[in-house]
């Protein structure tokens, strides 16, 4: 007998056309679960995050956009800005920092700024809000700073 079976009646399907759509089914399962709008594969981040709040620019530069006011970055705290890749810091008043928000151990994105850390909690790095050294590993390696720009009480990327 071969693969290709003799139809008996309408329901009567081949094994290689049972094999191809359950094929294809999982393969749609997959790109569902991998896609959506705007996501770039990375895991999100849990809790509140702030997005764009206005033009930071003061129009002399084209597309400068704020992230954040001064005001909502706490003094000792910060914000991660996952979408516009980075985590602002006040560690002292009127003191801001800039850092990349992707963990140095295995590319996780950071997930908070609580406790006078970024923290990240794929596999408990913590790393300081001053100069985005390692205070607690298993990364071994600082976070990148990320230039950003204040100008009057509005943050952005420089």
């Amino acid at each position: 007998m071969s693969e290709e079976s003799v139809p008996a009646g309408p329901e009567v399907r081949t094994r290689r056309a049972m094999l191809t759509g359950a094929g294809a089914v999982g393969a749609a399962m997959v790109l569902a679960a991998c896609g959506g709008e705007g996501d770039d594969g990375a895991a999100p981040s849990p809790g509140p995050q702030i997005t764009n709040t206005g033009d930071a620019g003061g129009g002399d530069r084209e597309g400068a956009q704020s992230l954040a006011r001064t005001t909502d970055i706490p003094v000792g705290g910060g914000a991660v800005f996952a979408a516009q890749g980075v985590v602002i810091t006040q560690p002292t008043a009127g003191d801001f920092k800039g850092f990349d928000p992707v963990c140095t151990h295995q590319g996780c994105p950071v997930s908070n700024v609580d406790g006078g850390t970024i923290n990240c909690t794929c596999h408990g790095s913590k790393f300081s809000i001053e100069d985005g050294s390692v205070k607690a590993g298993p990364a071994t390696t600082p976070l990148p700073a990320r230039n950003i720009k204040v100008d009057g009480d509005q943050i952005a990327l420089a």
